[in-house]
């Protein structure tokens, strides 16, 4: 209302909310994870919950992964888009993995749920989980294979009801299940991101009640506002000036470049240069470029400010649709979501060490060494596996990289060897820090980048083995006089034979029982001069 006081900021109020909006996410998280099916969501946790304000801006989230965080308010925006705040109702469900209209890429399954708080005609709130599948279709199993447009990485779907009013859409369920290898995981999977979402819209209903519909609005927007006003102040302590960068994906693939603009409280995001989208997987969608962003950003904001969308508040971000970092229909981008957005994450950081070189570490690994496969059980049933590696970790000013983790984007868990040899006709023989005649593949420097990620699979019946990946030509770069680390590679042993020649960054091959796989992946760069050690 017009000429009405402003409502003063409570901050022991929203420190207070802050964990209990967090909670609600937590909560929804440990619900899915005991739900799931598939070993990729229970055990590797390859999911993440968070909740929304009524406009769909991220108020609050789990500590889950930031590709999916980043990015799901656009997946809000396009359920608000598509029906409107009046076209949904109490109990609906709304099903998403179109890339075009919100999504990250095809295997992430987006399930939005209106939050109704006492008699209010529109949702007060929204919550969401999102999922990586590990299949959703297409010529590759695991849906992560090499492609040429979003048609050859699997089934499209934009925001439709799969429940509505609290009732599944069976025949919309028919449809997926149909298109999908290892229908029953993955009914459970979505099944399990369901049970997630309502218990997210109990938990605001209880606050609700407790608290009042009017109070958990304003303590949403104290949220944005909190972290806003932190991300100004940050900014501030970054030097005034424009710094411009580019790093190539591959050598002779596209080129990402940015140029920072930091104006006091304020910073422009400019990637508008970067090369045009590629007929190759490797294109990210806008959702997932602004996901980067709001990681690195996160990155140097206090750790007691709560992760939401007000980290953005003070940056303006420009990108030039049908770019790699902004691709339109019908780019394929299975590898944009896990590939480009770790190397978009060494870009930005390698802009704001042109402007303060003593803060920022050395390159992490860079990729998440994406490998699937397809294998048929014993009893003749089809199982379809996904699992990301973690690498080295670049050494920062502070100290050196840790070894085998999995960083910036991504916050999977391993799978635990029992459970993979339980699930799958698949041996691991070897897995470790990585090793090979004697070189390490952390960078060097005064302090050295962590160690990659040595396994070594292999398999007891056929299969189609897929594999992604970048930093398989040039290894993470070094930072203040570090050396680089050692790039990654997948090889393959026929039966006996020795490892063949690396695969490089994007492969589709056939398996046969008693077939060798080897994945080696980066190690960081390292941070300072050797000769300083």
């Amino acid at each position: 209302m017009k000429g009405a006081p402003r409502r003063r900021f409570d901050g022991l109020a929203a420190e207070t909310f802050a964990q209990l909006f967090a909670a609600v996410a937590e909560e929804m998280g440990a619900t899915l994870r005991r739900s799931a099916f598939s070993v990729n969501v229970k055990e590797r946790r390859d999911y993440s919950c968070a909740l929304f304000d009524r406009r769909g801006q991220l108020v609050a989230q789990a500590a889950h992964l930031p590709v999916h965080l980043g990015s799901a308010p656009l997946s809000v925006r396009a359920v608000l888009e598509r029906f409107g705040p009046t076209g949904l109702e109490r109990g609906d469900a709304v099903l998403l993995n179109d890339p075009f209209a919100g999504g990250t890429h095809l295997p992430d399954l987006t399930l939005v749920h209106p939050v109704f708080l006492g008699n209010a005609a529109e949702p007060e709130f929204f919550v969401a989980s999102r999922a990586h599948h590990a299949d959703v279709g297409g010529p590759h199993p695991g849906s992560m294979g090499p492609a040429a447009d979003v048609h050859g990485e699997g089934l499209r779907i934009p925001p439709v009801k799969w429940v509505r009013a609290g009732v599944v859409q069976t025949e919309l369920t028919q449809l997926l299940l149909a298109n999908v290898r290892g229908p029953d995981e993955r009914e459970g999977d979505l099944l399990a991101q369901w049970a997630a979402g309502r218990l997210g819209v109990r938990r605001l209903e209880e606050l609700a009640r407790e608290h009042g519909a009017r109070v958990l609005a304003e303590r949403a927007a104290d949220q944005l506002e909190w972290s806003a006003r932190e991300a100004r102040r940050m900014l501030e302590h970054w030097p005034r000036g424009s710094y411009t960068v580019e790093a190539e994906l591959e050598p002779g693939s596209a080129v990402l470049r940015a140029t920072l603009h930091f104006a006091g409280p304020k910073l422009k995001v400019d990637l508008s240069s970067s090369d045009d989208q590629l007929p190759t997987p490797l294109n990210c969608p806008r959702a997932v470029t602004l996901s980067a962003l709001l990681y690195v950003l996160r990155l140097f904001t206090s750790p007691r400010v709560p992760t939401n969308e007000g980290l953005l508040a003070p940056v303006q971000l420009v990108t030039r649709p049908g770019s790699v970092l902004d691709a339109r229909y019908p780019a394929a981008v299975a590898a944009g979501n896990v590939e480009t957005s770790q190397r978009l994450v060494d870009l930005l950081l390698a802009g704001f060490a042109a402007a303060d070189p003593g803060r920022v570490p050395a390159e992490s690994a860079g990729t998440m060494s994406n490998l699937g496969f397809g294998v048929a059980r014993a009893d003749g049933s089809a199982a379809t596996y996904y699992e990301t590696l973690g690498g080295g970790a670049g050494a920062g000013p502070h100290g050196p990289g840790a070894h085998g983790v999995q960083t910036h984007m991504t916050n999977t868990r391993n799978t635990p060897i029992e459970a993979f040899e339980r699930e799958y006709p698949v041996r691991v023989l070897a897995l470790g820090l990585r090793e090979r005649g004697g070189e390490l593949s952390g960078g060097a420097g005064a302090r050295a980048g962590g160690e990659g990620i040595a396994k070594e699979l292999m398999f007891l019946a056929p299969g189609r083995l897929g594999w992604l990946a970048t930093r398989q030509a040039r290894g993470p770069a070094g930072r203040g006089g570090g050396g680089e680390g050692r790039a990654g590679a997948l090889r393959v042993a026929r039966g006996p034979a020795p490892f063949g020649q690396p695969l490089g960054g994007s492969a589709a091959v056939e398996v046969h029982a008693g077939d060798r796989v080897r994945i080696e992946s980066p190690g960081g760069g390292g941070h300072g001069d050797v000769r300083a050690r």
